[in-house]
């Protein structure tokens, strides 16, 4: 790459970005301010800074580079994100959740559910869960731009992830969520420009759409043995039902991811940011066609080098990446797109690194002050605390990045979305549309959702639990559970817990007070149009 023309590239990217978060720190007066925009955002800005920070280069990089070894099967995922990350989400969560933490005056999904359930517990604990385990996932969103820049300009992976933590930890320690949302909204357009070239170019280097699927078709018998005994029965077919890359593919990577998203923390914040119900339904459109560029692309693509490579080198994806999946896009783009591409490219995956990690920061940070500090009444200036947080979250991000191991990006990701959906999900939903749940119910409900997801993930499930080693320090074999359990992704278990404790433990306690359930559910679920003084309110 020409260091020159890369460093006018970065240097009008960084240019754009610094301005748009110096408009949000312009901007931001109060803690409100910082935490959720001002309750104020349009639409459309919503929907583009959700689409950035749900498609990270975790999704592009990770995930992209799984597809590559496990085929077209993860388009499914891409189905999931749009259904339920957008549809479902915007649609039937986004009003409930705004208005109740609207009603309970909280502006964290920590703090309005201990609000709405009266526990100051349900609070605390999720804004630790999410203050210890979230690095992981932030980590591996850092691993994936890192990886490319790598890749591109043949540097340091250590130097690259330290670049890259500097600009997460200024721009979202100064502009707070009003600055990263207008950013992100930016990159958005950035990654929509970068992800619809690397489409056409891949399926006019492979021949075309019906060529180049029939020609991984026809491909079918260079998946590599290992694979094969596991399941896989080629690119563009689904894995042997019920083998270990089926459950690996279903369990963890579709349904793992899919049904998490319902229970992101840092996307559910962005449903506090816009003043009504209007915005949010008007956000669809833009953030479903934003979810299917971005994996659809990385889905349809990560496949495909295979033809690619094989034509070229004759080899597969995997092999020339050296067994490391999360470098097979980064090797893909930097051998088939012209320089000038790879500069846009960068400028994409940047974005998606920066947005995606904006965020997560962000929440990490607002869980510190908000919903650990605040709650155990730490009286010291909140936005003071937010900046601290910011710098103890970016910390933590690097350490991850720098121990986790190869070929980690999508496997994290599936953790960390897994464990929220077991954690938080039941109780969200309960929030939201049954007055039935009960405090103690919903603090079960919570505390089983983490506590058998991580005992899943530890004692269990094989990928994590065989490189953690404690249940081999503690029982003497890597696994309590023969096969499928070793596979199956604790989520499908964890989730069952956790919803029939909330279930069954509400009707056996007591319910809350009548006055306070009015309280959280004032005008929720309404289909009354809302007025200009509720707007004004908002």
């Amino acid at each position: 790459m020409n260091l020159g023309v890369l460093a006018v590239v970065l240097f009008c990217y960084i240019a754009v970005i610094s301005y748009l978060t110096y408009l949000g720190y312009r901007q931001t007066k109060s803690a409100e301010d910082y935490m959720v925009a001002g309750r104020q955002m349009p639409g459309w800005i919503m929907a583009l800074a959700y689409a950035s920070t749900f498609i990270s280069t975790s999704a592009i990089v990770g995930f992209g580079g799984a597809a590559g070894v496990f085929g077209f099967t993860l388009m499914w995922l891409s189905f999931f994100n749009i259904i339920l990350g957008i549809f479902v989400a915007f649609i039937f969560l986004g009003e409930p959740i705004r208005r109740m933490t609207q009603n309970t005056g909280t502006t964290t999904l920590a703090s309005m559910l201990g609000e709405r359930y009266q526990s100051k517990f349900i609070t605390w604990f999720i804004g630790l869960m999410i203050f210890l385990l979230m690095p992981a996932y932030t980590g591996v969103v850092m691993i994936g731009g890192a990886r490319f820049i790598e890749e591109s300009l043949k540097i340091d992976f250590n130097l690259a992830l330290l670049l890259l933590a500097v600009i997460v930890a200024i721009y979202v320690g100064w502009g707070g969520l009003k600055g990263i949302m207008y950013a992100d909204a930016f990159m958005c357009s950035m990654m929509i420009l970068g992800m619809v070239i690397l489409l056409f170019k891949t399926y006019s280097v492979v021949g075309g759409v019906t060529a180049g699927h029939q020609a991984l078709t026809g491909m079918a018998g260079l998946v590599p043995e290992n694979l094969a005994k596991g399941g896989h029965l080629g690119w563009t077919a689904m894995p042997k039902w019920g083998s270990p890359i089926w459950w690996t593919v279903i369990s963890t990577i579709v349904m793992g991811v899919g049904i998490g998203v319902l229970a992101q923390p840092q996307l559910i914040l962005r449903f506090l940011t816009v003043p009504n119900k209007r915005a949010l339904h008007r956000a669809v459109l833009v953030g479903g066609v934003c979810i299917f560029l971005f994996t659809g692309t990385a889905f349809m693509v990560g496949p495909l080098t295979n033809v690619y490579f094989h034509q070229a080198l004759g080899k597969i994806s995997i092999v020339v990446a050296k067994g490391n999946t999360d470098l097979i896009i980064p090797t893909y783009i930097n051998s088939v797109m012209p320089p000038a591409y790879i500069y846009l490219f960068m400028v994409t995956l940047l974005s998606a690194c920066i947005t995606t990690v904006n965020g997560l920061v962000h929440v990490q940070s607002v869980a510190f002050s908000r919903d650990l500090l605040a709650t155990w009444n730490v009286k010291v200036n909140p936005l003071l605390l937010s900046r601290v947080g910011v710098a103890i979250g970016a910390v933590g991000a690097i350490f991850m990045a720098y121990i986790l191991p190869i070929s980690v990006i999508a496997r994290a990701t599936a953790f960390w979305f897994g464990i929220c959906a077991a954690g938080i999900l039941p109780a969200l939903l309960g929030a939201i549309f049954w007055k039935k749940v009960t405090k103690a119910a919903a603090v079960w409900s919570v505390a089983l959702g983490y506590g058998v997801s991580i005992f899943g993930f530890v004692f269990l499930h094989a990928s994590e639990a065989v490189p953690f080693g404690i249940c081999k320090a503690v029982f003497g074999k890597p696994t309590l559970l023969p096969y499928p359990w070793t596979h199956v992704d604790p989520l499908f278990y964890s989730i069952v817990i956790s919803s029939l404790a909330l279930i069954v433990i509400s009707y056996f306690t007591r319910p809350l007070p009548q006055d306070h359930l009015d309280r959280c559910f004032r005008g929720v679920g309404s289909r009354s149009p809302v007025t200009s003084k509720e707007q004004l309110r908002a």
